[in-house]
């Protein structure tokens, strides 16, 4: 997990090449521009959904997972808590390859509180737990770019 100031995003470049396309992609656009739904950086081995959501109390969110692909997590509106969980303890009871998601039950080892200006890199197979409420607000517009490994 990687949890950063947008602002600080290009310092990550390096440790991937899907990664770094993703991170140029988000260093060089208006985020808030963005339509609804999949907007294609580099086909399926680089793309953005942009999505509304309501946060929710973490006992209504569970930790899910990724096998294929990174997350990286953006709230443009909105704040919301993104938990990551322990991938040794994890068990996983639910994965489906097609759409590369999985649940999963494991401890939390680490809460970032998000909002506009962070983002978040979950690594693939790294349980995270996202749209966590932050606030009595619980509206988001978030981005979240699926970086294939």
């Amino acid at each position: 997990m990687i949890y950063d100031k947008l602002k600080n995003i290009e310092i990550y470049k390096g440790l991937y090449t899907n990664l770094d396309t993703a991170i140029s992609y988000l260093a060089s656009h208006d985020l808030t521009a963005l339509p609804a739904g999949r907007t294609e950086v580099d086909g399926d081995q680089v793309y953005i959904n942009v999505m509304e959501a309501s946060a929710a109390p973490a006992s209504e969110r569970g930790f899910e997972i990724h096998k294929k692909y990174m997350d990286i997590q953006i709230d443009l509106t909105g704040t919301e808590i993104i938990e990551t969980g322990d991938s040794l303890s994890m068990k996983v009871s639910e994965y489906n390859e097609e759409t590369d998601f999985g649940k999963a039950e494991c401890p939390t080892l680490a809460s970032c509180t998000m909002g506009p200006g962070n983002f978040i890199i979950c690594m693939a197979s790294e349980p995270h737990k996202p749209g966590i409420a932050a606030s009595e607000d619980l509206f988001l517009k978030k981005c979240v770019v699926k970086v294939h490994i």
